[in-house]
């Protein structure tokens, strides 16, 4: 096996070259990231970013791909961070041939703005298993040096899932299931997840029907990234999704999206579901935090809702869930062997927050056969 970009290949052992994060059991040890990017201010910053974690060691830094490579095969890193925009071999490209030969758990480092939001999604749909923004805009410097120590942590612990063969289709899903669906129209669901939470959340929705009751969905993502995420999603699902704006209806057939780096909660006002946008501290470590919607969802829908909480590194929406069920709610937690970190979805189980545990093709099944007989 070999780690070939473009130049001569170094041959590997093909089970060392096979192994992901998971089966290299980091244990007790540091994690070892390697930096990828061709600005040296950038290598710096995110350098000195995990300087001062104890569980951390940045043990070499790599201008492009093709230094990266050799440091990769001898360095052995547990973690890669990845610039989109290199000079010589563009991060994609790069990333697709990591992914075939050496797979290692990656999270893309992008400036943001929409056209570089584009690329990272597509990252993430090739294997990366995490995204976070350069400091720049409303991304600062020090939010970066609280978020990226937590996205190594996580990404250290992920399953590599198998990288999609090209970009999903709308006209490739099952016929539609609309006639069947009864519905209760005062239905809400709620999905939560974190990393690798794109995919699962891009899988669940385009098992939706156009019929579904409102959705409201928090993935821990940066600013920007969140609306080209939304936009994504509502090219690729028969329902409707959008990028939540303060006070926006929700209404059946349309999922909102929590804007990064803002809580969003629901509310009921008469016969109608209605959400806030907000500021406000960050909770688990996030913002947007799946407790805090989970939490509002309990409150205003109570028994007519329905939760789900997908893969994910940390605690959030583990609580959130249990406040719902308890508000007679049904709830829903992601299985081990579908996600990426079962973290989030173990800790829900181990409250006894989840009413079911299913895995990730089998979630959005079940979301539409609770919400048809929800009384």
């Amino acid at each position: 096996m070999a780690l070939a970009v473009g130049m001569d290949p170094v041959v590997m052992d093909p089970h060392k070259a096979r192994r992901t994060a998971v089966e290299q059991k980091v244990g007790e040890r540091k994690i070892k990231v390697l930096i990828v990017d061709d600005s040296a201010i950038v290598r710096k910053l995110l350098s000195e970013a995990l300087a001062s974690e104890t569980d951390i060691d940045v043990v070499g830094t790599a201008p492009d791909p093709y230094v990266a490579r050799d440091k990769i095969l001898s360095l052995r890193p547990d973690v890669v961070t990845l610039d989109i925009e290199m000079p010589r071999m563009d991060g994609i490209t790069f990333l697709k041939k990591l992914m075939k030969f050496h797979p290692l758990p990656v999270i893309i480092i992008s400036s943001l703005g929409q056209a570089s939001s584009k690329i990272a999604l597509e990252a993430l749909q090739h294997g990366a298993v995490d995204v976070l923004a350069k400091p720049g805009g409303p991304y600062s410097v020090g939010e970066m040096q609280h978020d990226l120590p937590h996205k190594v942590r996580a990404a250290a612990h992920a399953r590599l899932q198998q990288a999609s063969r090209g970009a999903p289709s709308a006209a490739g899903l099952p016929p539609p299931t609309d006639s069947l669906h009864v519905g209760n129209p005062s239905a809400v669901i709620a999905i939560g997840a974190s990393t690798g939470g794109t995919e699962a959340i891009r899988e669940v929705l385009m098992g939706i029907p156009a019929s579904s009751p409102g959705i409201v969905v928090v993935q821990h993502i940066p600013p920007v990234f969140s609306t080209a995420f939304a936009n994504r999603l509502n090219d690729l699902c028969r329902i409707q999704v959008k990028e939540a704006a303060d006070g926006d209806r929700l209404t059946p057939g349309l999922a909102l999206v929590a804007p990064g780096n803002f809580h969003m909660t629901l509310a009921k006002r008469g016969s109608e579901y209605r959400v806030s946008i907000q500021d406000g501290p960050r909770v688990c470590y996030q913002r947007p935090a799946v407790d805090v919607l989970f939490e509002s969802v309990a409150a205003a829908a109570g028994r007519d809702a329905i939760g789900a909480l997908l893969t994910g590194m940390g605690a959030d929406g583990a609580q959130g869930m249990l406040k719902m069920q308890r508000a007679g709610a049904k709830t829903i937690a992601q299985d081990e062997a579908s996600c990426v970190v079962f973290g989030m979805p173990r800790e829900a189980i181990r409250l006894g927050a989840a009413d079911r545990v299913l895995p990730l093709n089998r979630i959005a099944s079940e979301l539409m056969a609770w919400s048809a007989v929800a009384v």
